[in-house]
């Protein structure tokens, strides 16, 4: 919703007051001055980003018409999970995270929260370093350098739809430029005509310049901090779930692990100590 918000209060002002200064609409339809820019701009995404990211980039512009994944009640479904999944360990020992850990989709305890455990980044990321856990080989330190370097890889993943559209904006101004230049070549062959029919062509030239930088300051360039907004609250919970694992291999109690995560989420939807005490409670 609030995409679509942004997005109709770009196009009404900036053409809404293009009219009330008393401008020609009509005027700034030039569908040949689009294909130059948008075709180029296309063109140059294409070439400079693998497969995979175009698909993201495709996948992810939609996506934000809906609101983040990550909530409050994620995070409080989050945390409560992995103080039950630590509770279990303390009192029954490591080894009773086995039958969960080897599979998720099984457990008793996963399947109470079914939007983390259709998160298979998430829960993979759980598993494995619970495994490693179970494992008993590893110090919280080299536990901790092997989360550093899957998470800057995750990080470097989800971040590169958002650096593709943002290098799409970066461009878009020199499109414009390309497009007015074609039109300002196209009005040298009507030098001998008429000041009206030489001022169209001229003015057909200049909506390259103007549709180039519209395109990249008020759709391409939002799109691309949305999406690096959306992968940064995807990396935020990574964090939580890092530093939850980190405390309870360091020999905290499953309480104050779990409040540790908490301390690295956000604060406008960070739960206080005591919603997240009662949700709990209300979950035992």
């Amino acid at each position: 919703m609030k995409l679509i918000i942004g997005l109709i209060t770009v196009i009404g002002t900036i053409f809404g007051g293009y009219i009330l200064s008393h401008g020609i609409l009509a005027a700034l339809y030039q569908p040949f001055e689009l294909l130059i820019i948008g075709g180029g701009a296309l063109g140059a995404f294409i070439i400079a980003n693998p497969g995979t990211v175009i698909k993201q980039v495709f996948k992810g512009v939609p996506g934000l018409v809906k609101s983040s994944n990550y909530n409050k009640q994620i995070y409080m479904d989050l945390l409560t999970m992995m103080f039950k999944l630590f509770s279990k360990a303390r009192k029954e020992g490591l080894m009773a995270l086995e039958t969960d850990i080897d599979e998720p989709h099984e457990s008793e305890i996963f399947n109470q929260y079914p939007k983390i455990i259709s998160n298979h980044h998430a829960i993979d990321f759980v598993c494995d370093y619970l495994r490693l856990m179970v494992g008993g080989n590893m110090n919280a330190m080299e536990l901790e350098n092997l989360m550093d370097v899957e998470l800057e890889t995750h990080h470097h993943e989800i971040g590169a739809p958002a650096s593709a559209v943002q290098i799409v904006a970066d461009g878009l101004p020199a499109f414009g430029i390309v497009a007015a230049v074609m039109g300002v070549v196209i009005t040298m062959g009507y030098i001998s005509e008429p000041p009206e029919v030489l001022g169209n062509h001229i003015a057909a030239a200049l909506v390259g310049t103007f549709l180039g930088i519209l395109l990249a300051y008020g759709f391409a360039a939002p799109l691309s901090a949305a999406l690096q907004t959306k992968a940064d609250d995807e990396g935020k919970f990574f964090e939580c779930m890092k530093i939850c694992i980190l405390s309870t291999l360091n020999g905290y109690t499953p309480q104050i692990a779990i409040e540790f995560g908490r301390k690295t989420i956000y604060s406008h939807i960070r739960p206080s100590f005591t919603e997240l005490e009662d949700h709990i409670k209300e979950n035992k």
